[in-house]
């Protein structure tokens, strides 16, 4: 089995290996949380109906409303600010779900948006990403030059560190910022910018979704809007580092299988670097028996045909022949 077969047979294993201990760890923290939670709103969801004689249905009605009502406490969210706020969250696959379309015409031109606006952003930032590594390596150089290292060029590892430590000072001041803002703690923000970096969007944190923030804070969503684009930008750039390290990897291992598989080809015979010396010498045998029989079967060292070896004959030889 190649290489390239059992590290993809290694991937899928840890894959769903990881995917299992995952289960199993949220399992153990969450479940017994998520019961007690049930437990509590089904006793308050009783003692409402008991106090206030609420029928099933009204209270169903009341559900609704304000499971429908939550989106509006930031505002409109279909004027331009929230509309550019929407595609963006579109374009970056964050996908936060606190507001999507209900017409028809906006589901349609969503699909339509999507499919392309999400490659042209993934080209974007990937370009994004490859000129900050360009300018992260330049910047490495020069401080290699000033502190007089051995090595003044920049390596994979040194920048994968560098945009490592980038990504997270963006998180850490977009947590600090967002918590100041959104009356968040500090873990809930971090938490916030980690899954909005990483294109999780999970949805239960959204920013500017109070105190109508859409349309009466205009610099803090245009600093939401940087810190999104800014912050997938970098994050695009450790992607790339790391899928180039994957594909030189990659380009080895291939190279070093192409290289066992030529040196394991058998040469046909005809091929063989002895073969032509063996059918010489054996073109120079038939020449030596002729010569050596003394008849005229060969001209110039050639063996001659059939036809020819009777014409070659003396007459009385071709006539006792013919008799």
């Amino acid at each position: 089995m190649k290489r390239q077969n059992v590290r993809t047979l290694s991937l899928v294993v840890c894959t769903f290996t990881y995917l299992l201990i995952g289960a199993a760890v949220f399992d153990a923290l969450e479940s017994d949380t998520e019961s007690k939670r049930w437990e509590i709103l089904s006793d308050m969801k009783n003692g409402l109906v008991r106090k206030y004689n609420i029928t099933p249905e009204d209270y169903h009605m009341i559900e609704i409303v304000i499971i429908e009502n939550k989106p509006h406490k930031a505002g409109p969210q279909w004027k331009f600010a929230g509309a550019f706020y929407f595609a963006t969250v579109v374009l970056a696959m964050i996908g936060y779900g606190h507001s999507t379309p209900v017409t028809v015409g906006g589901k349609a031109f969503c699909m339509a948006y999507a499919m392309v606006g999400i490659p042209l952003g993934l080209v974007m930032f990937q370009s994004i990403g490859e000129r900050l590594n360009k300018f992260a390596s330049v910047v490495i150089r020069r401080a290699k030059c000033y502190l007089r290292c051995n090595t003044t060029e920049a390596t994979e590892m040194n920048l994968m560190f560098a945009t490592g430590m980038l990504s997270s000072i963006i998180i850490t001041t977009g947590a600090a910022v967002f918590s100041r803002y959104e009356g968040w703690s500090y873990f809930d923000s971090f938490y916030y910018c980690f899954v909005t970096l990483t294109t999780i969007g999970f949805g239960d944190y959204v920013a500017l979704q109070n105190d109508q923030a859409l349309t009466s804070k205009p610099g803090y969503v245009a600093l939401s809007l940087v810190f999104i684009l800014f912050g997938l930008a970098v994050v695009a750039a450790s992607i790339n580092l790391l899928v180039l390290r994957f594909m030189t990897m990659q380009a080895e291992e291939n190279a070093r299988d192409e290289d066992k598989d030529s040196s394991r080809i058998v040469l046909p015979i005809d091929a063989h670097p002895l073969a032509g010396r063996q059918r010489s010498h054996e073109d120079q045998a038939s020449v030596c028996s002729c010569n050596c029989l003394g008849n005229k079967q060969c001209e110039g060292g050639a063996l001659l045909p059939a036809p020819a070896r009777r014409a070659a004959r003396p007459p009385d030889l071709a006539e006792r022949a013919s008799v």
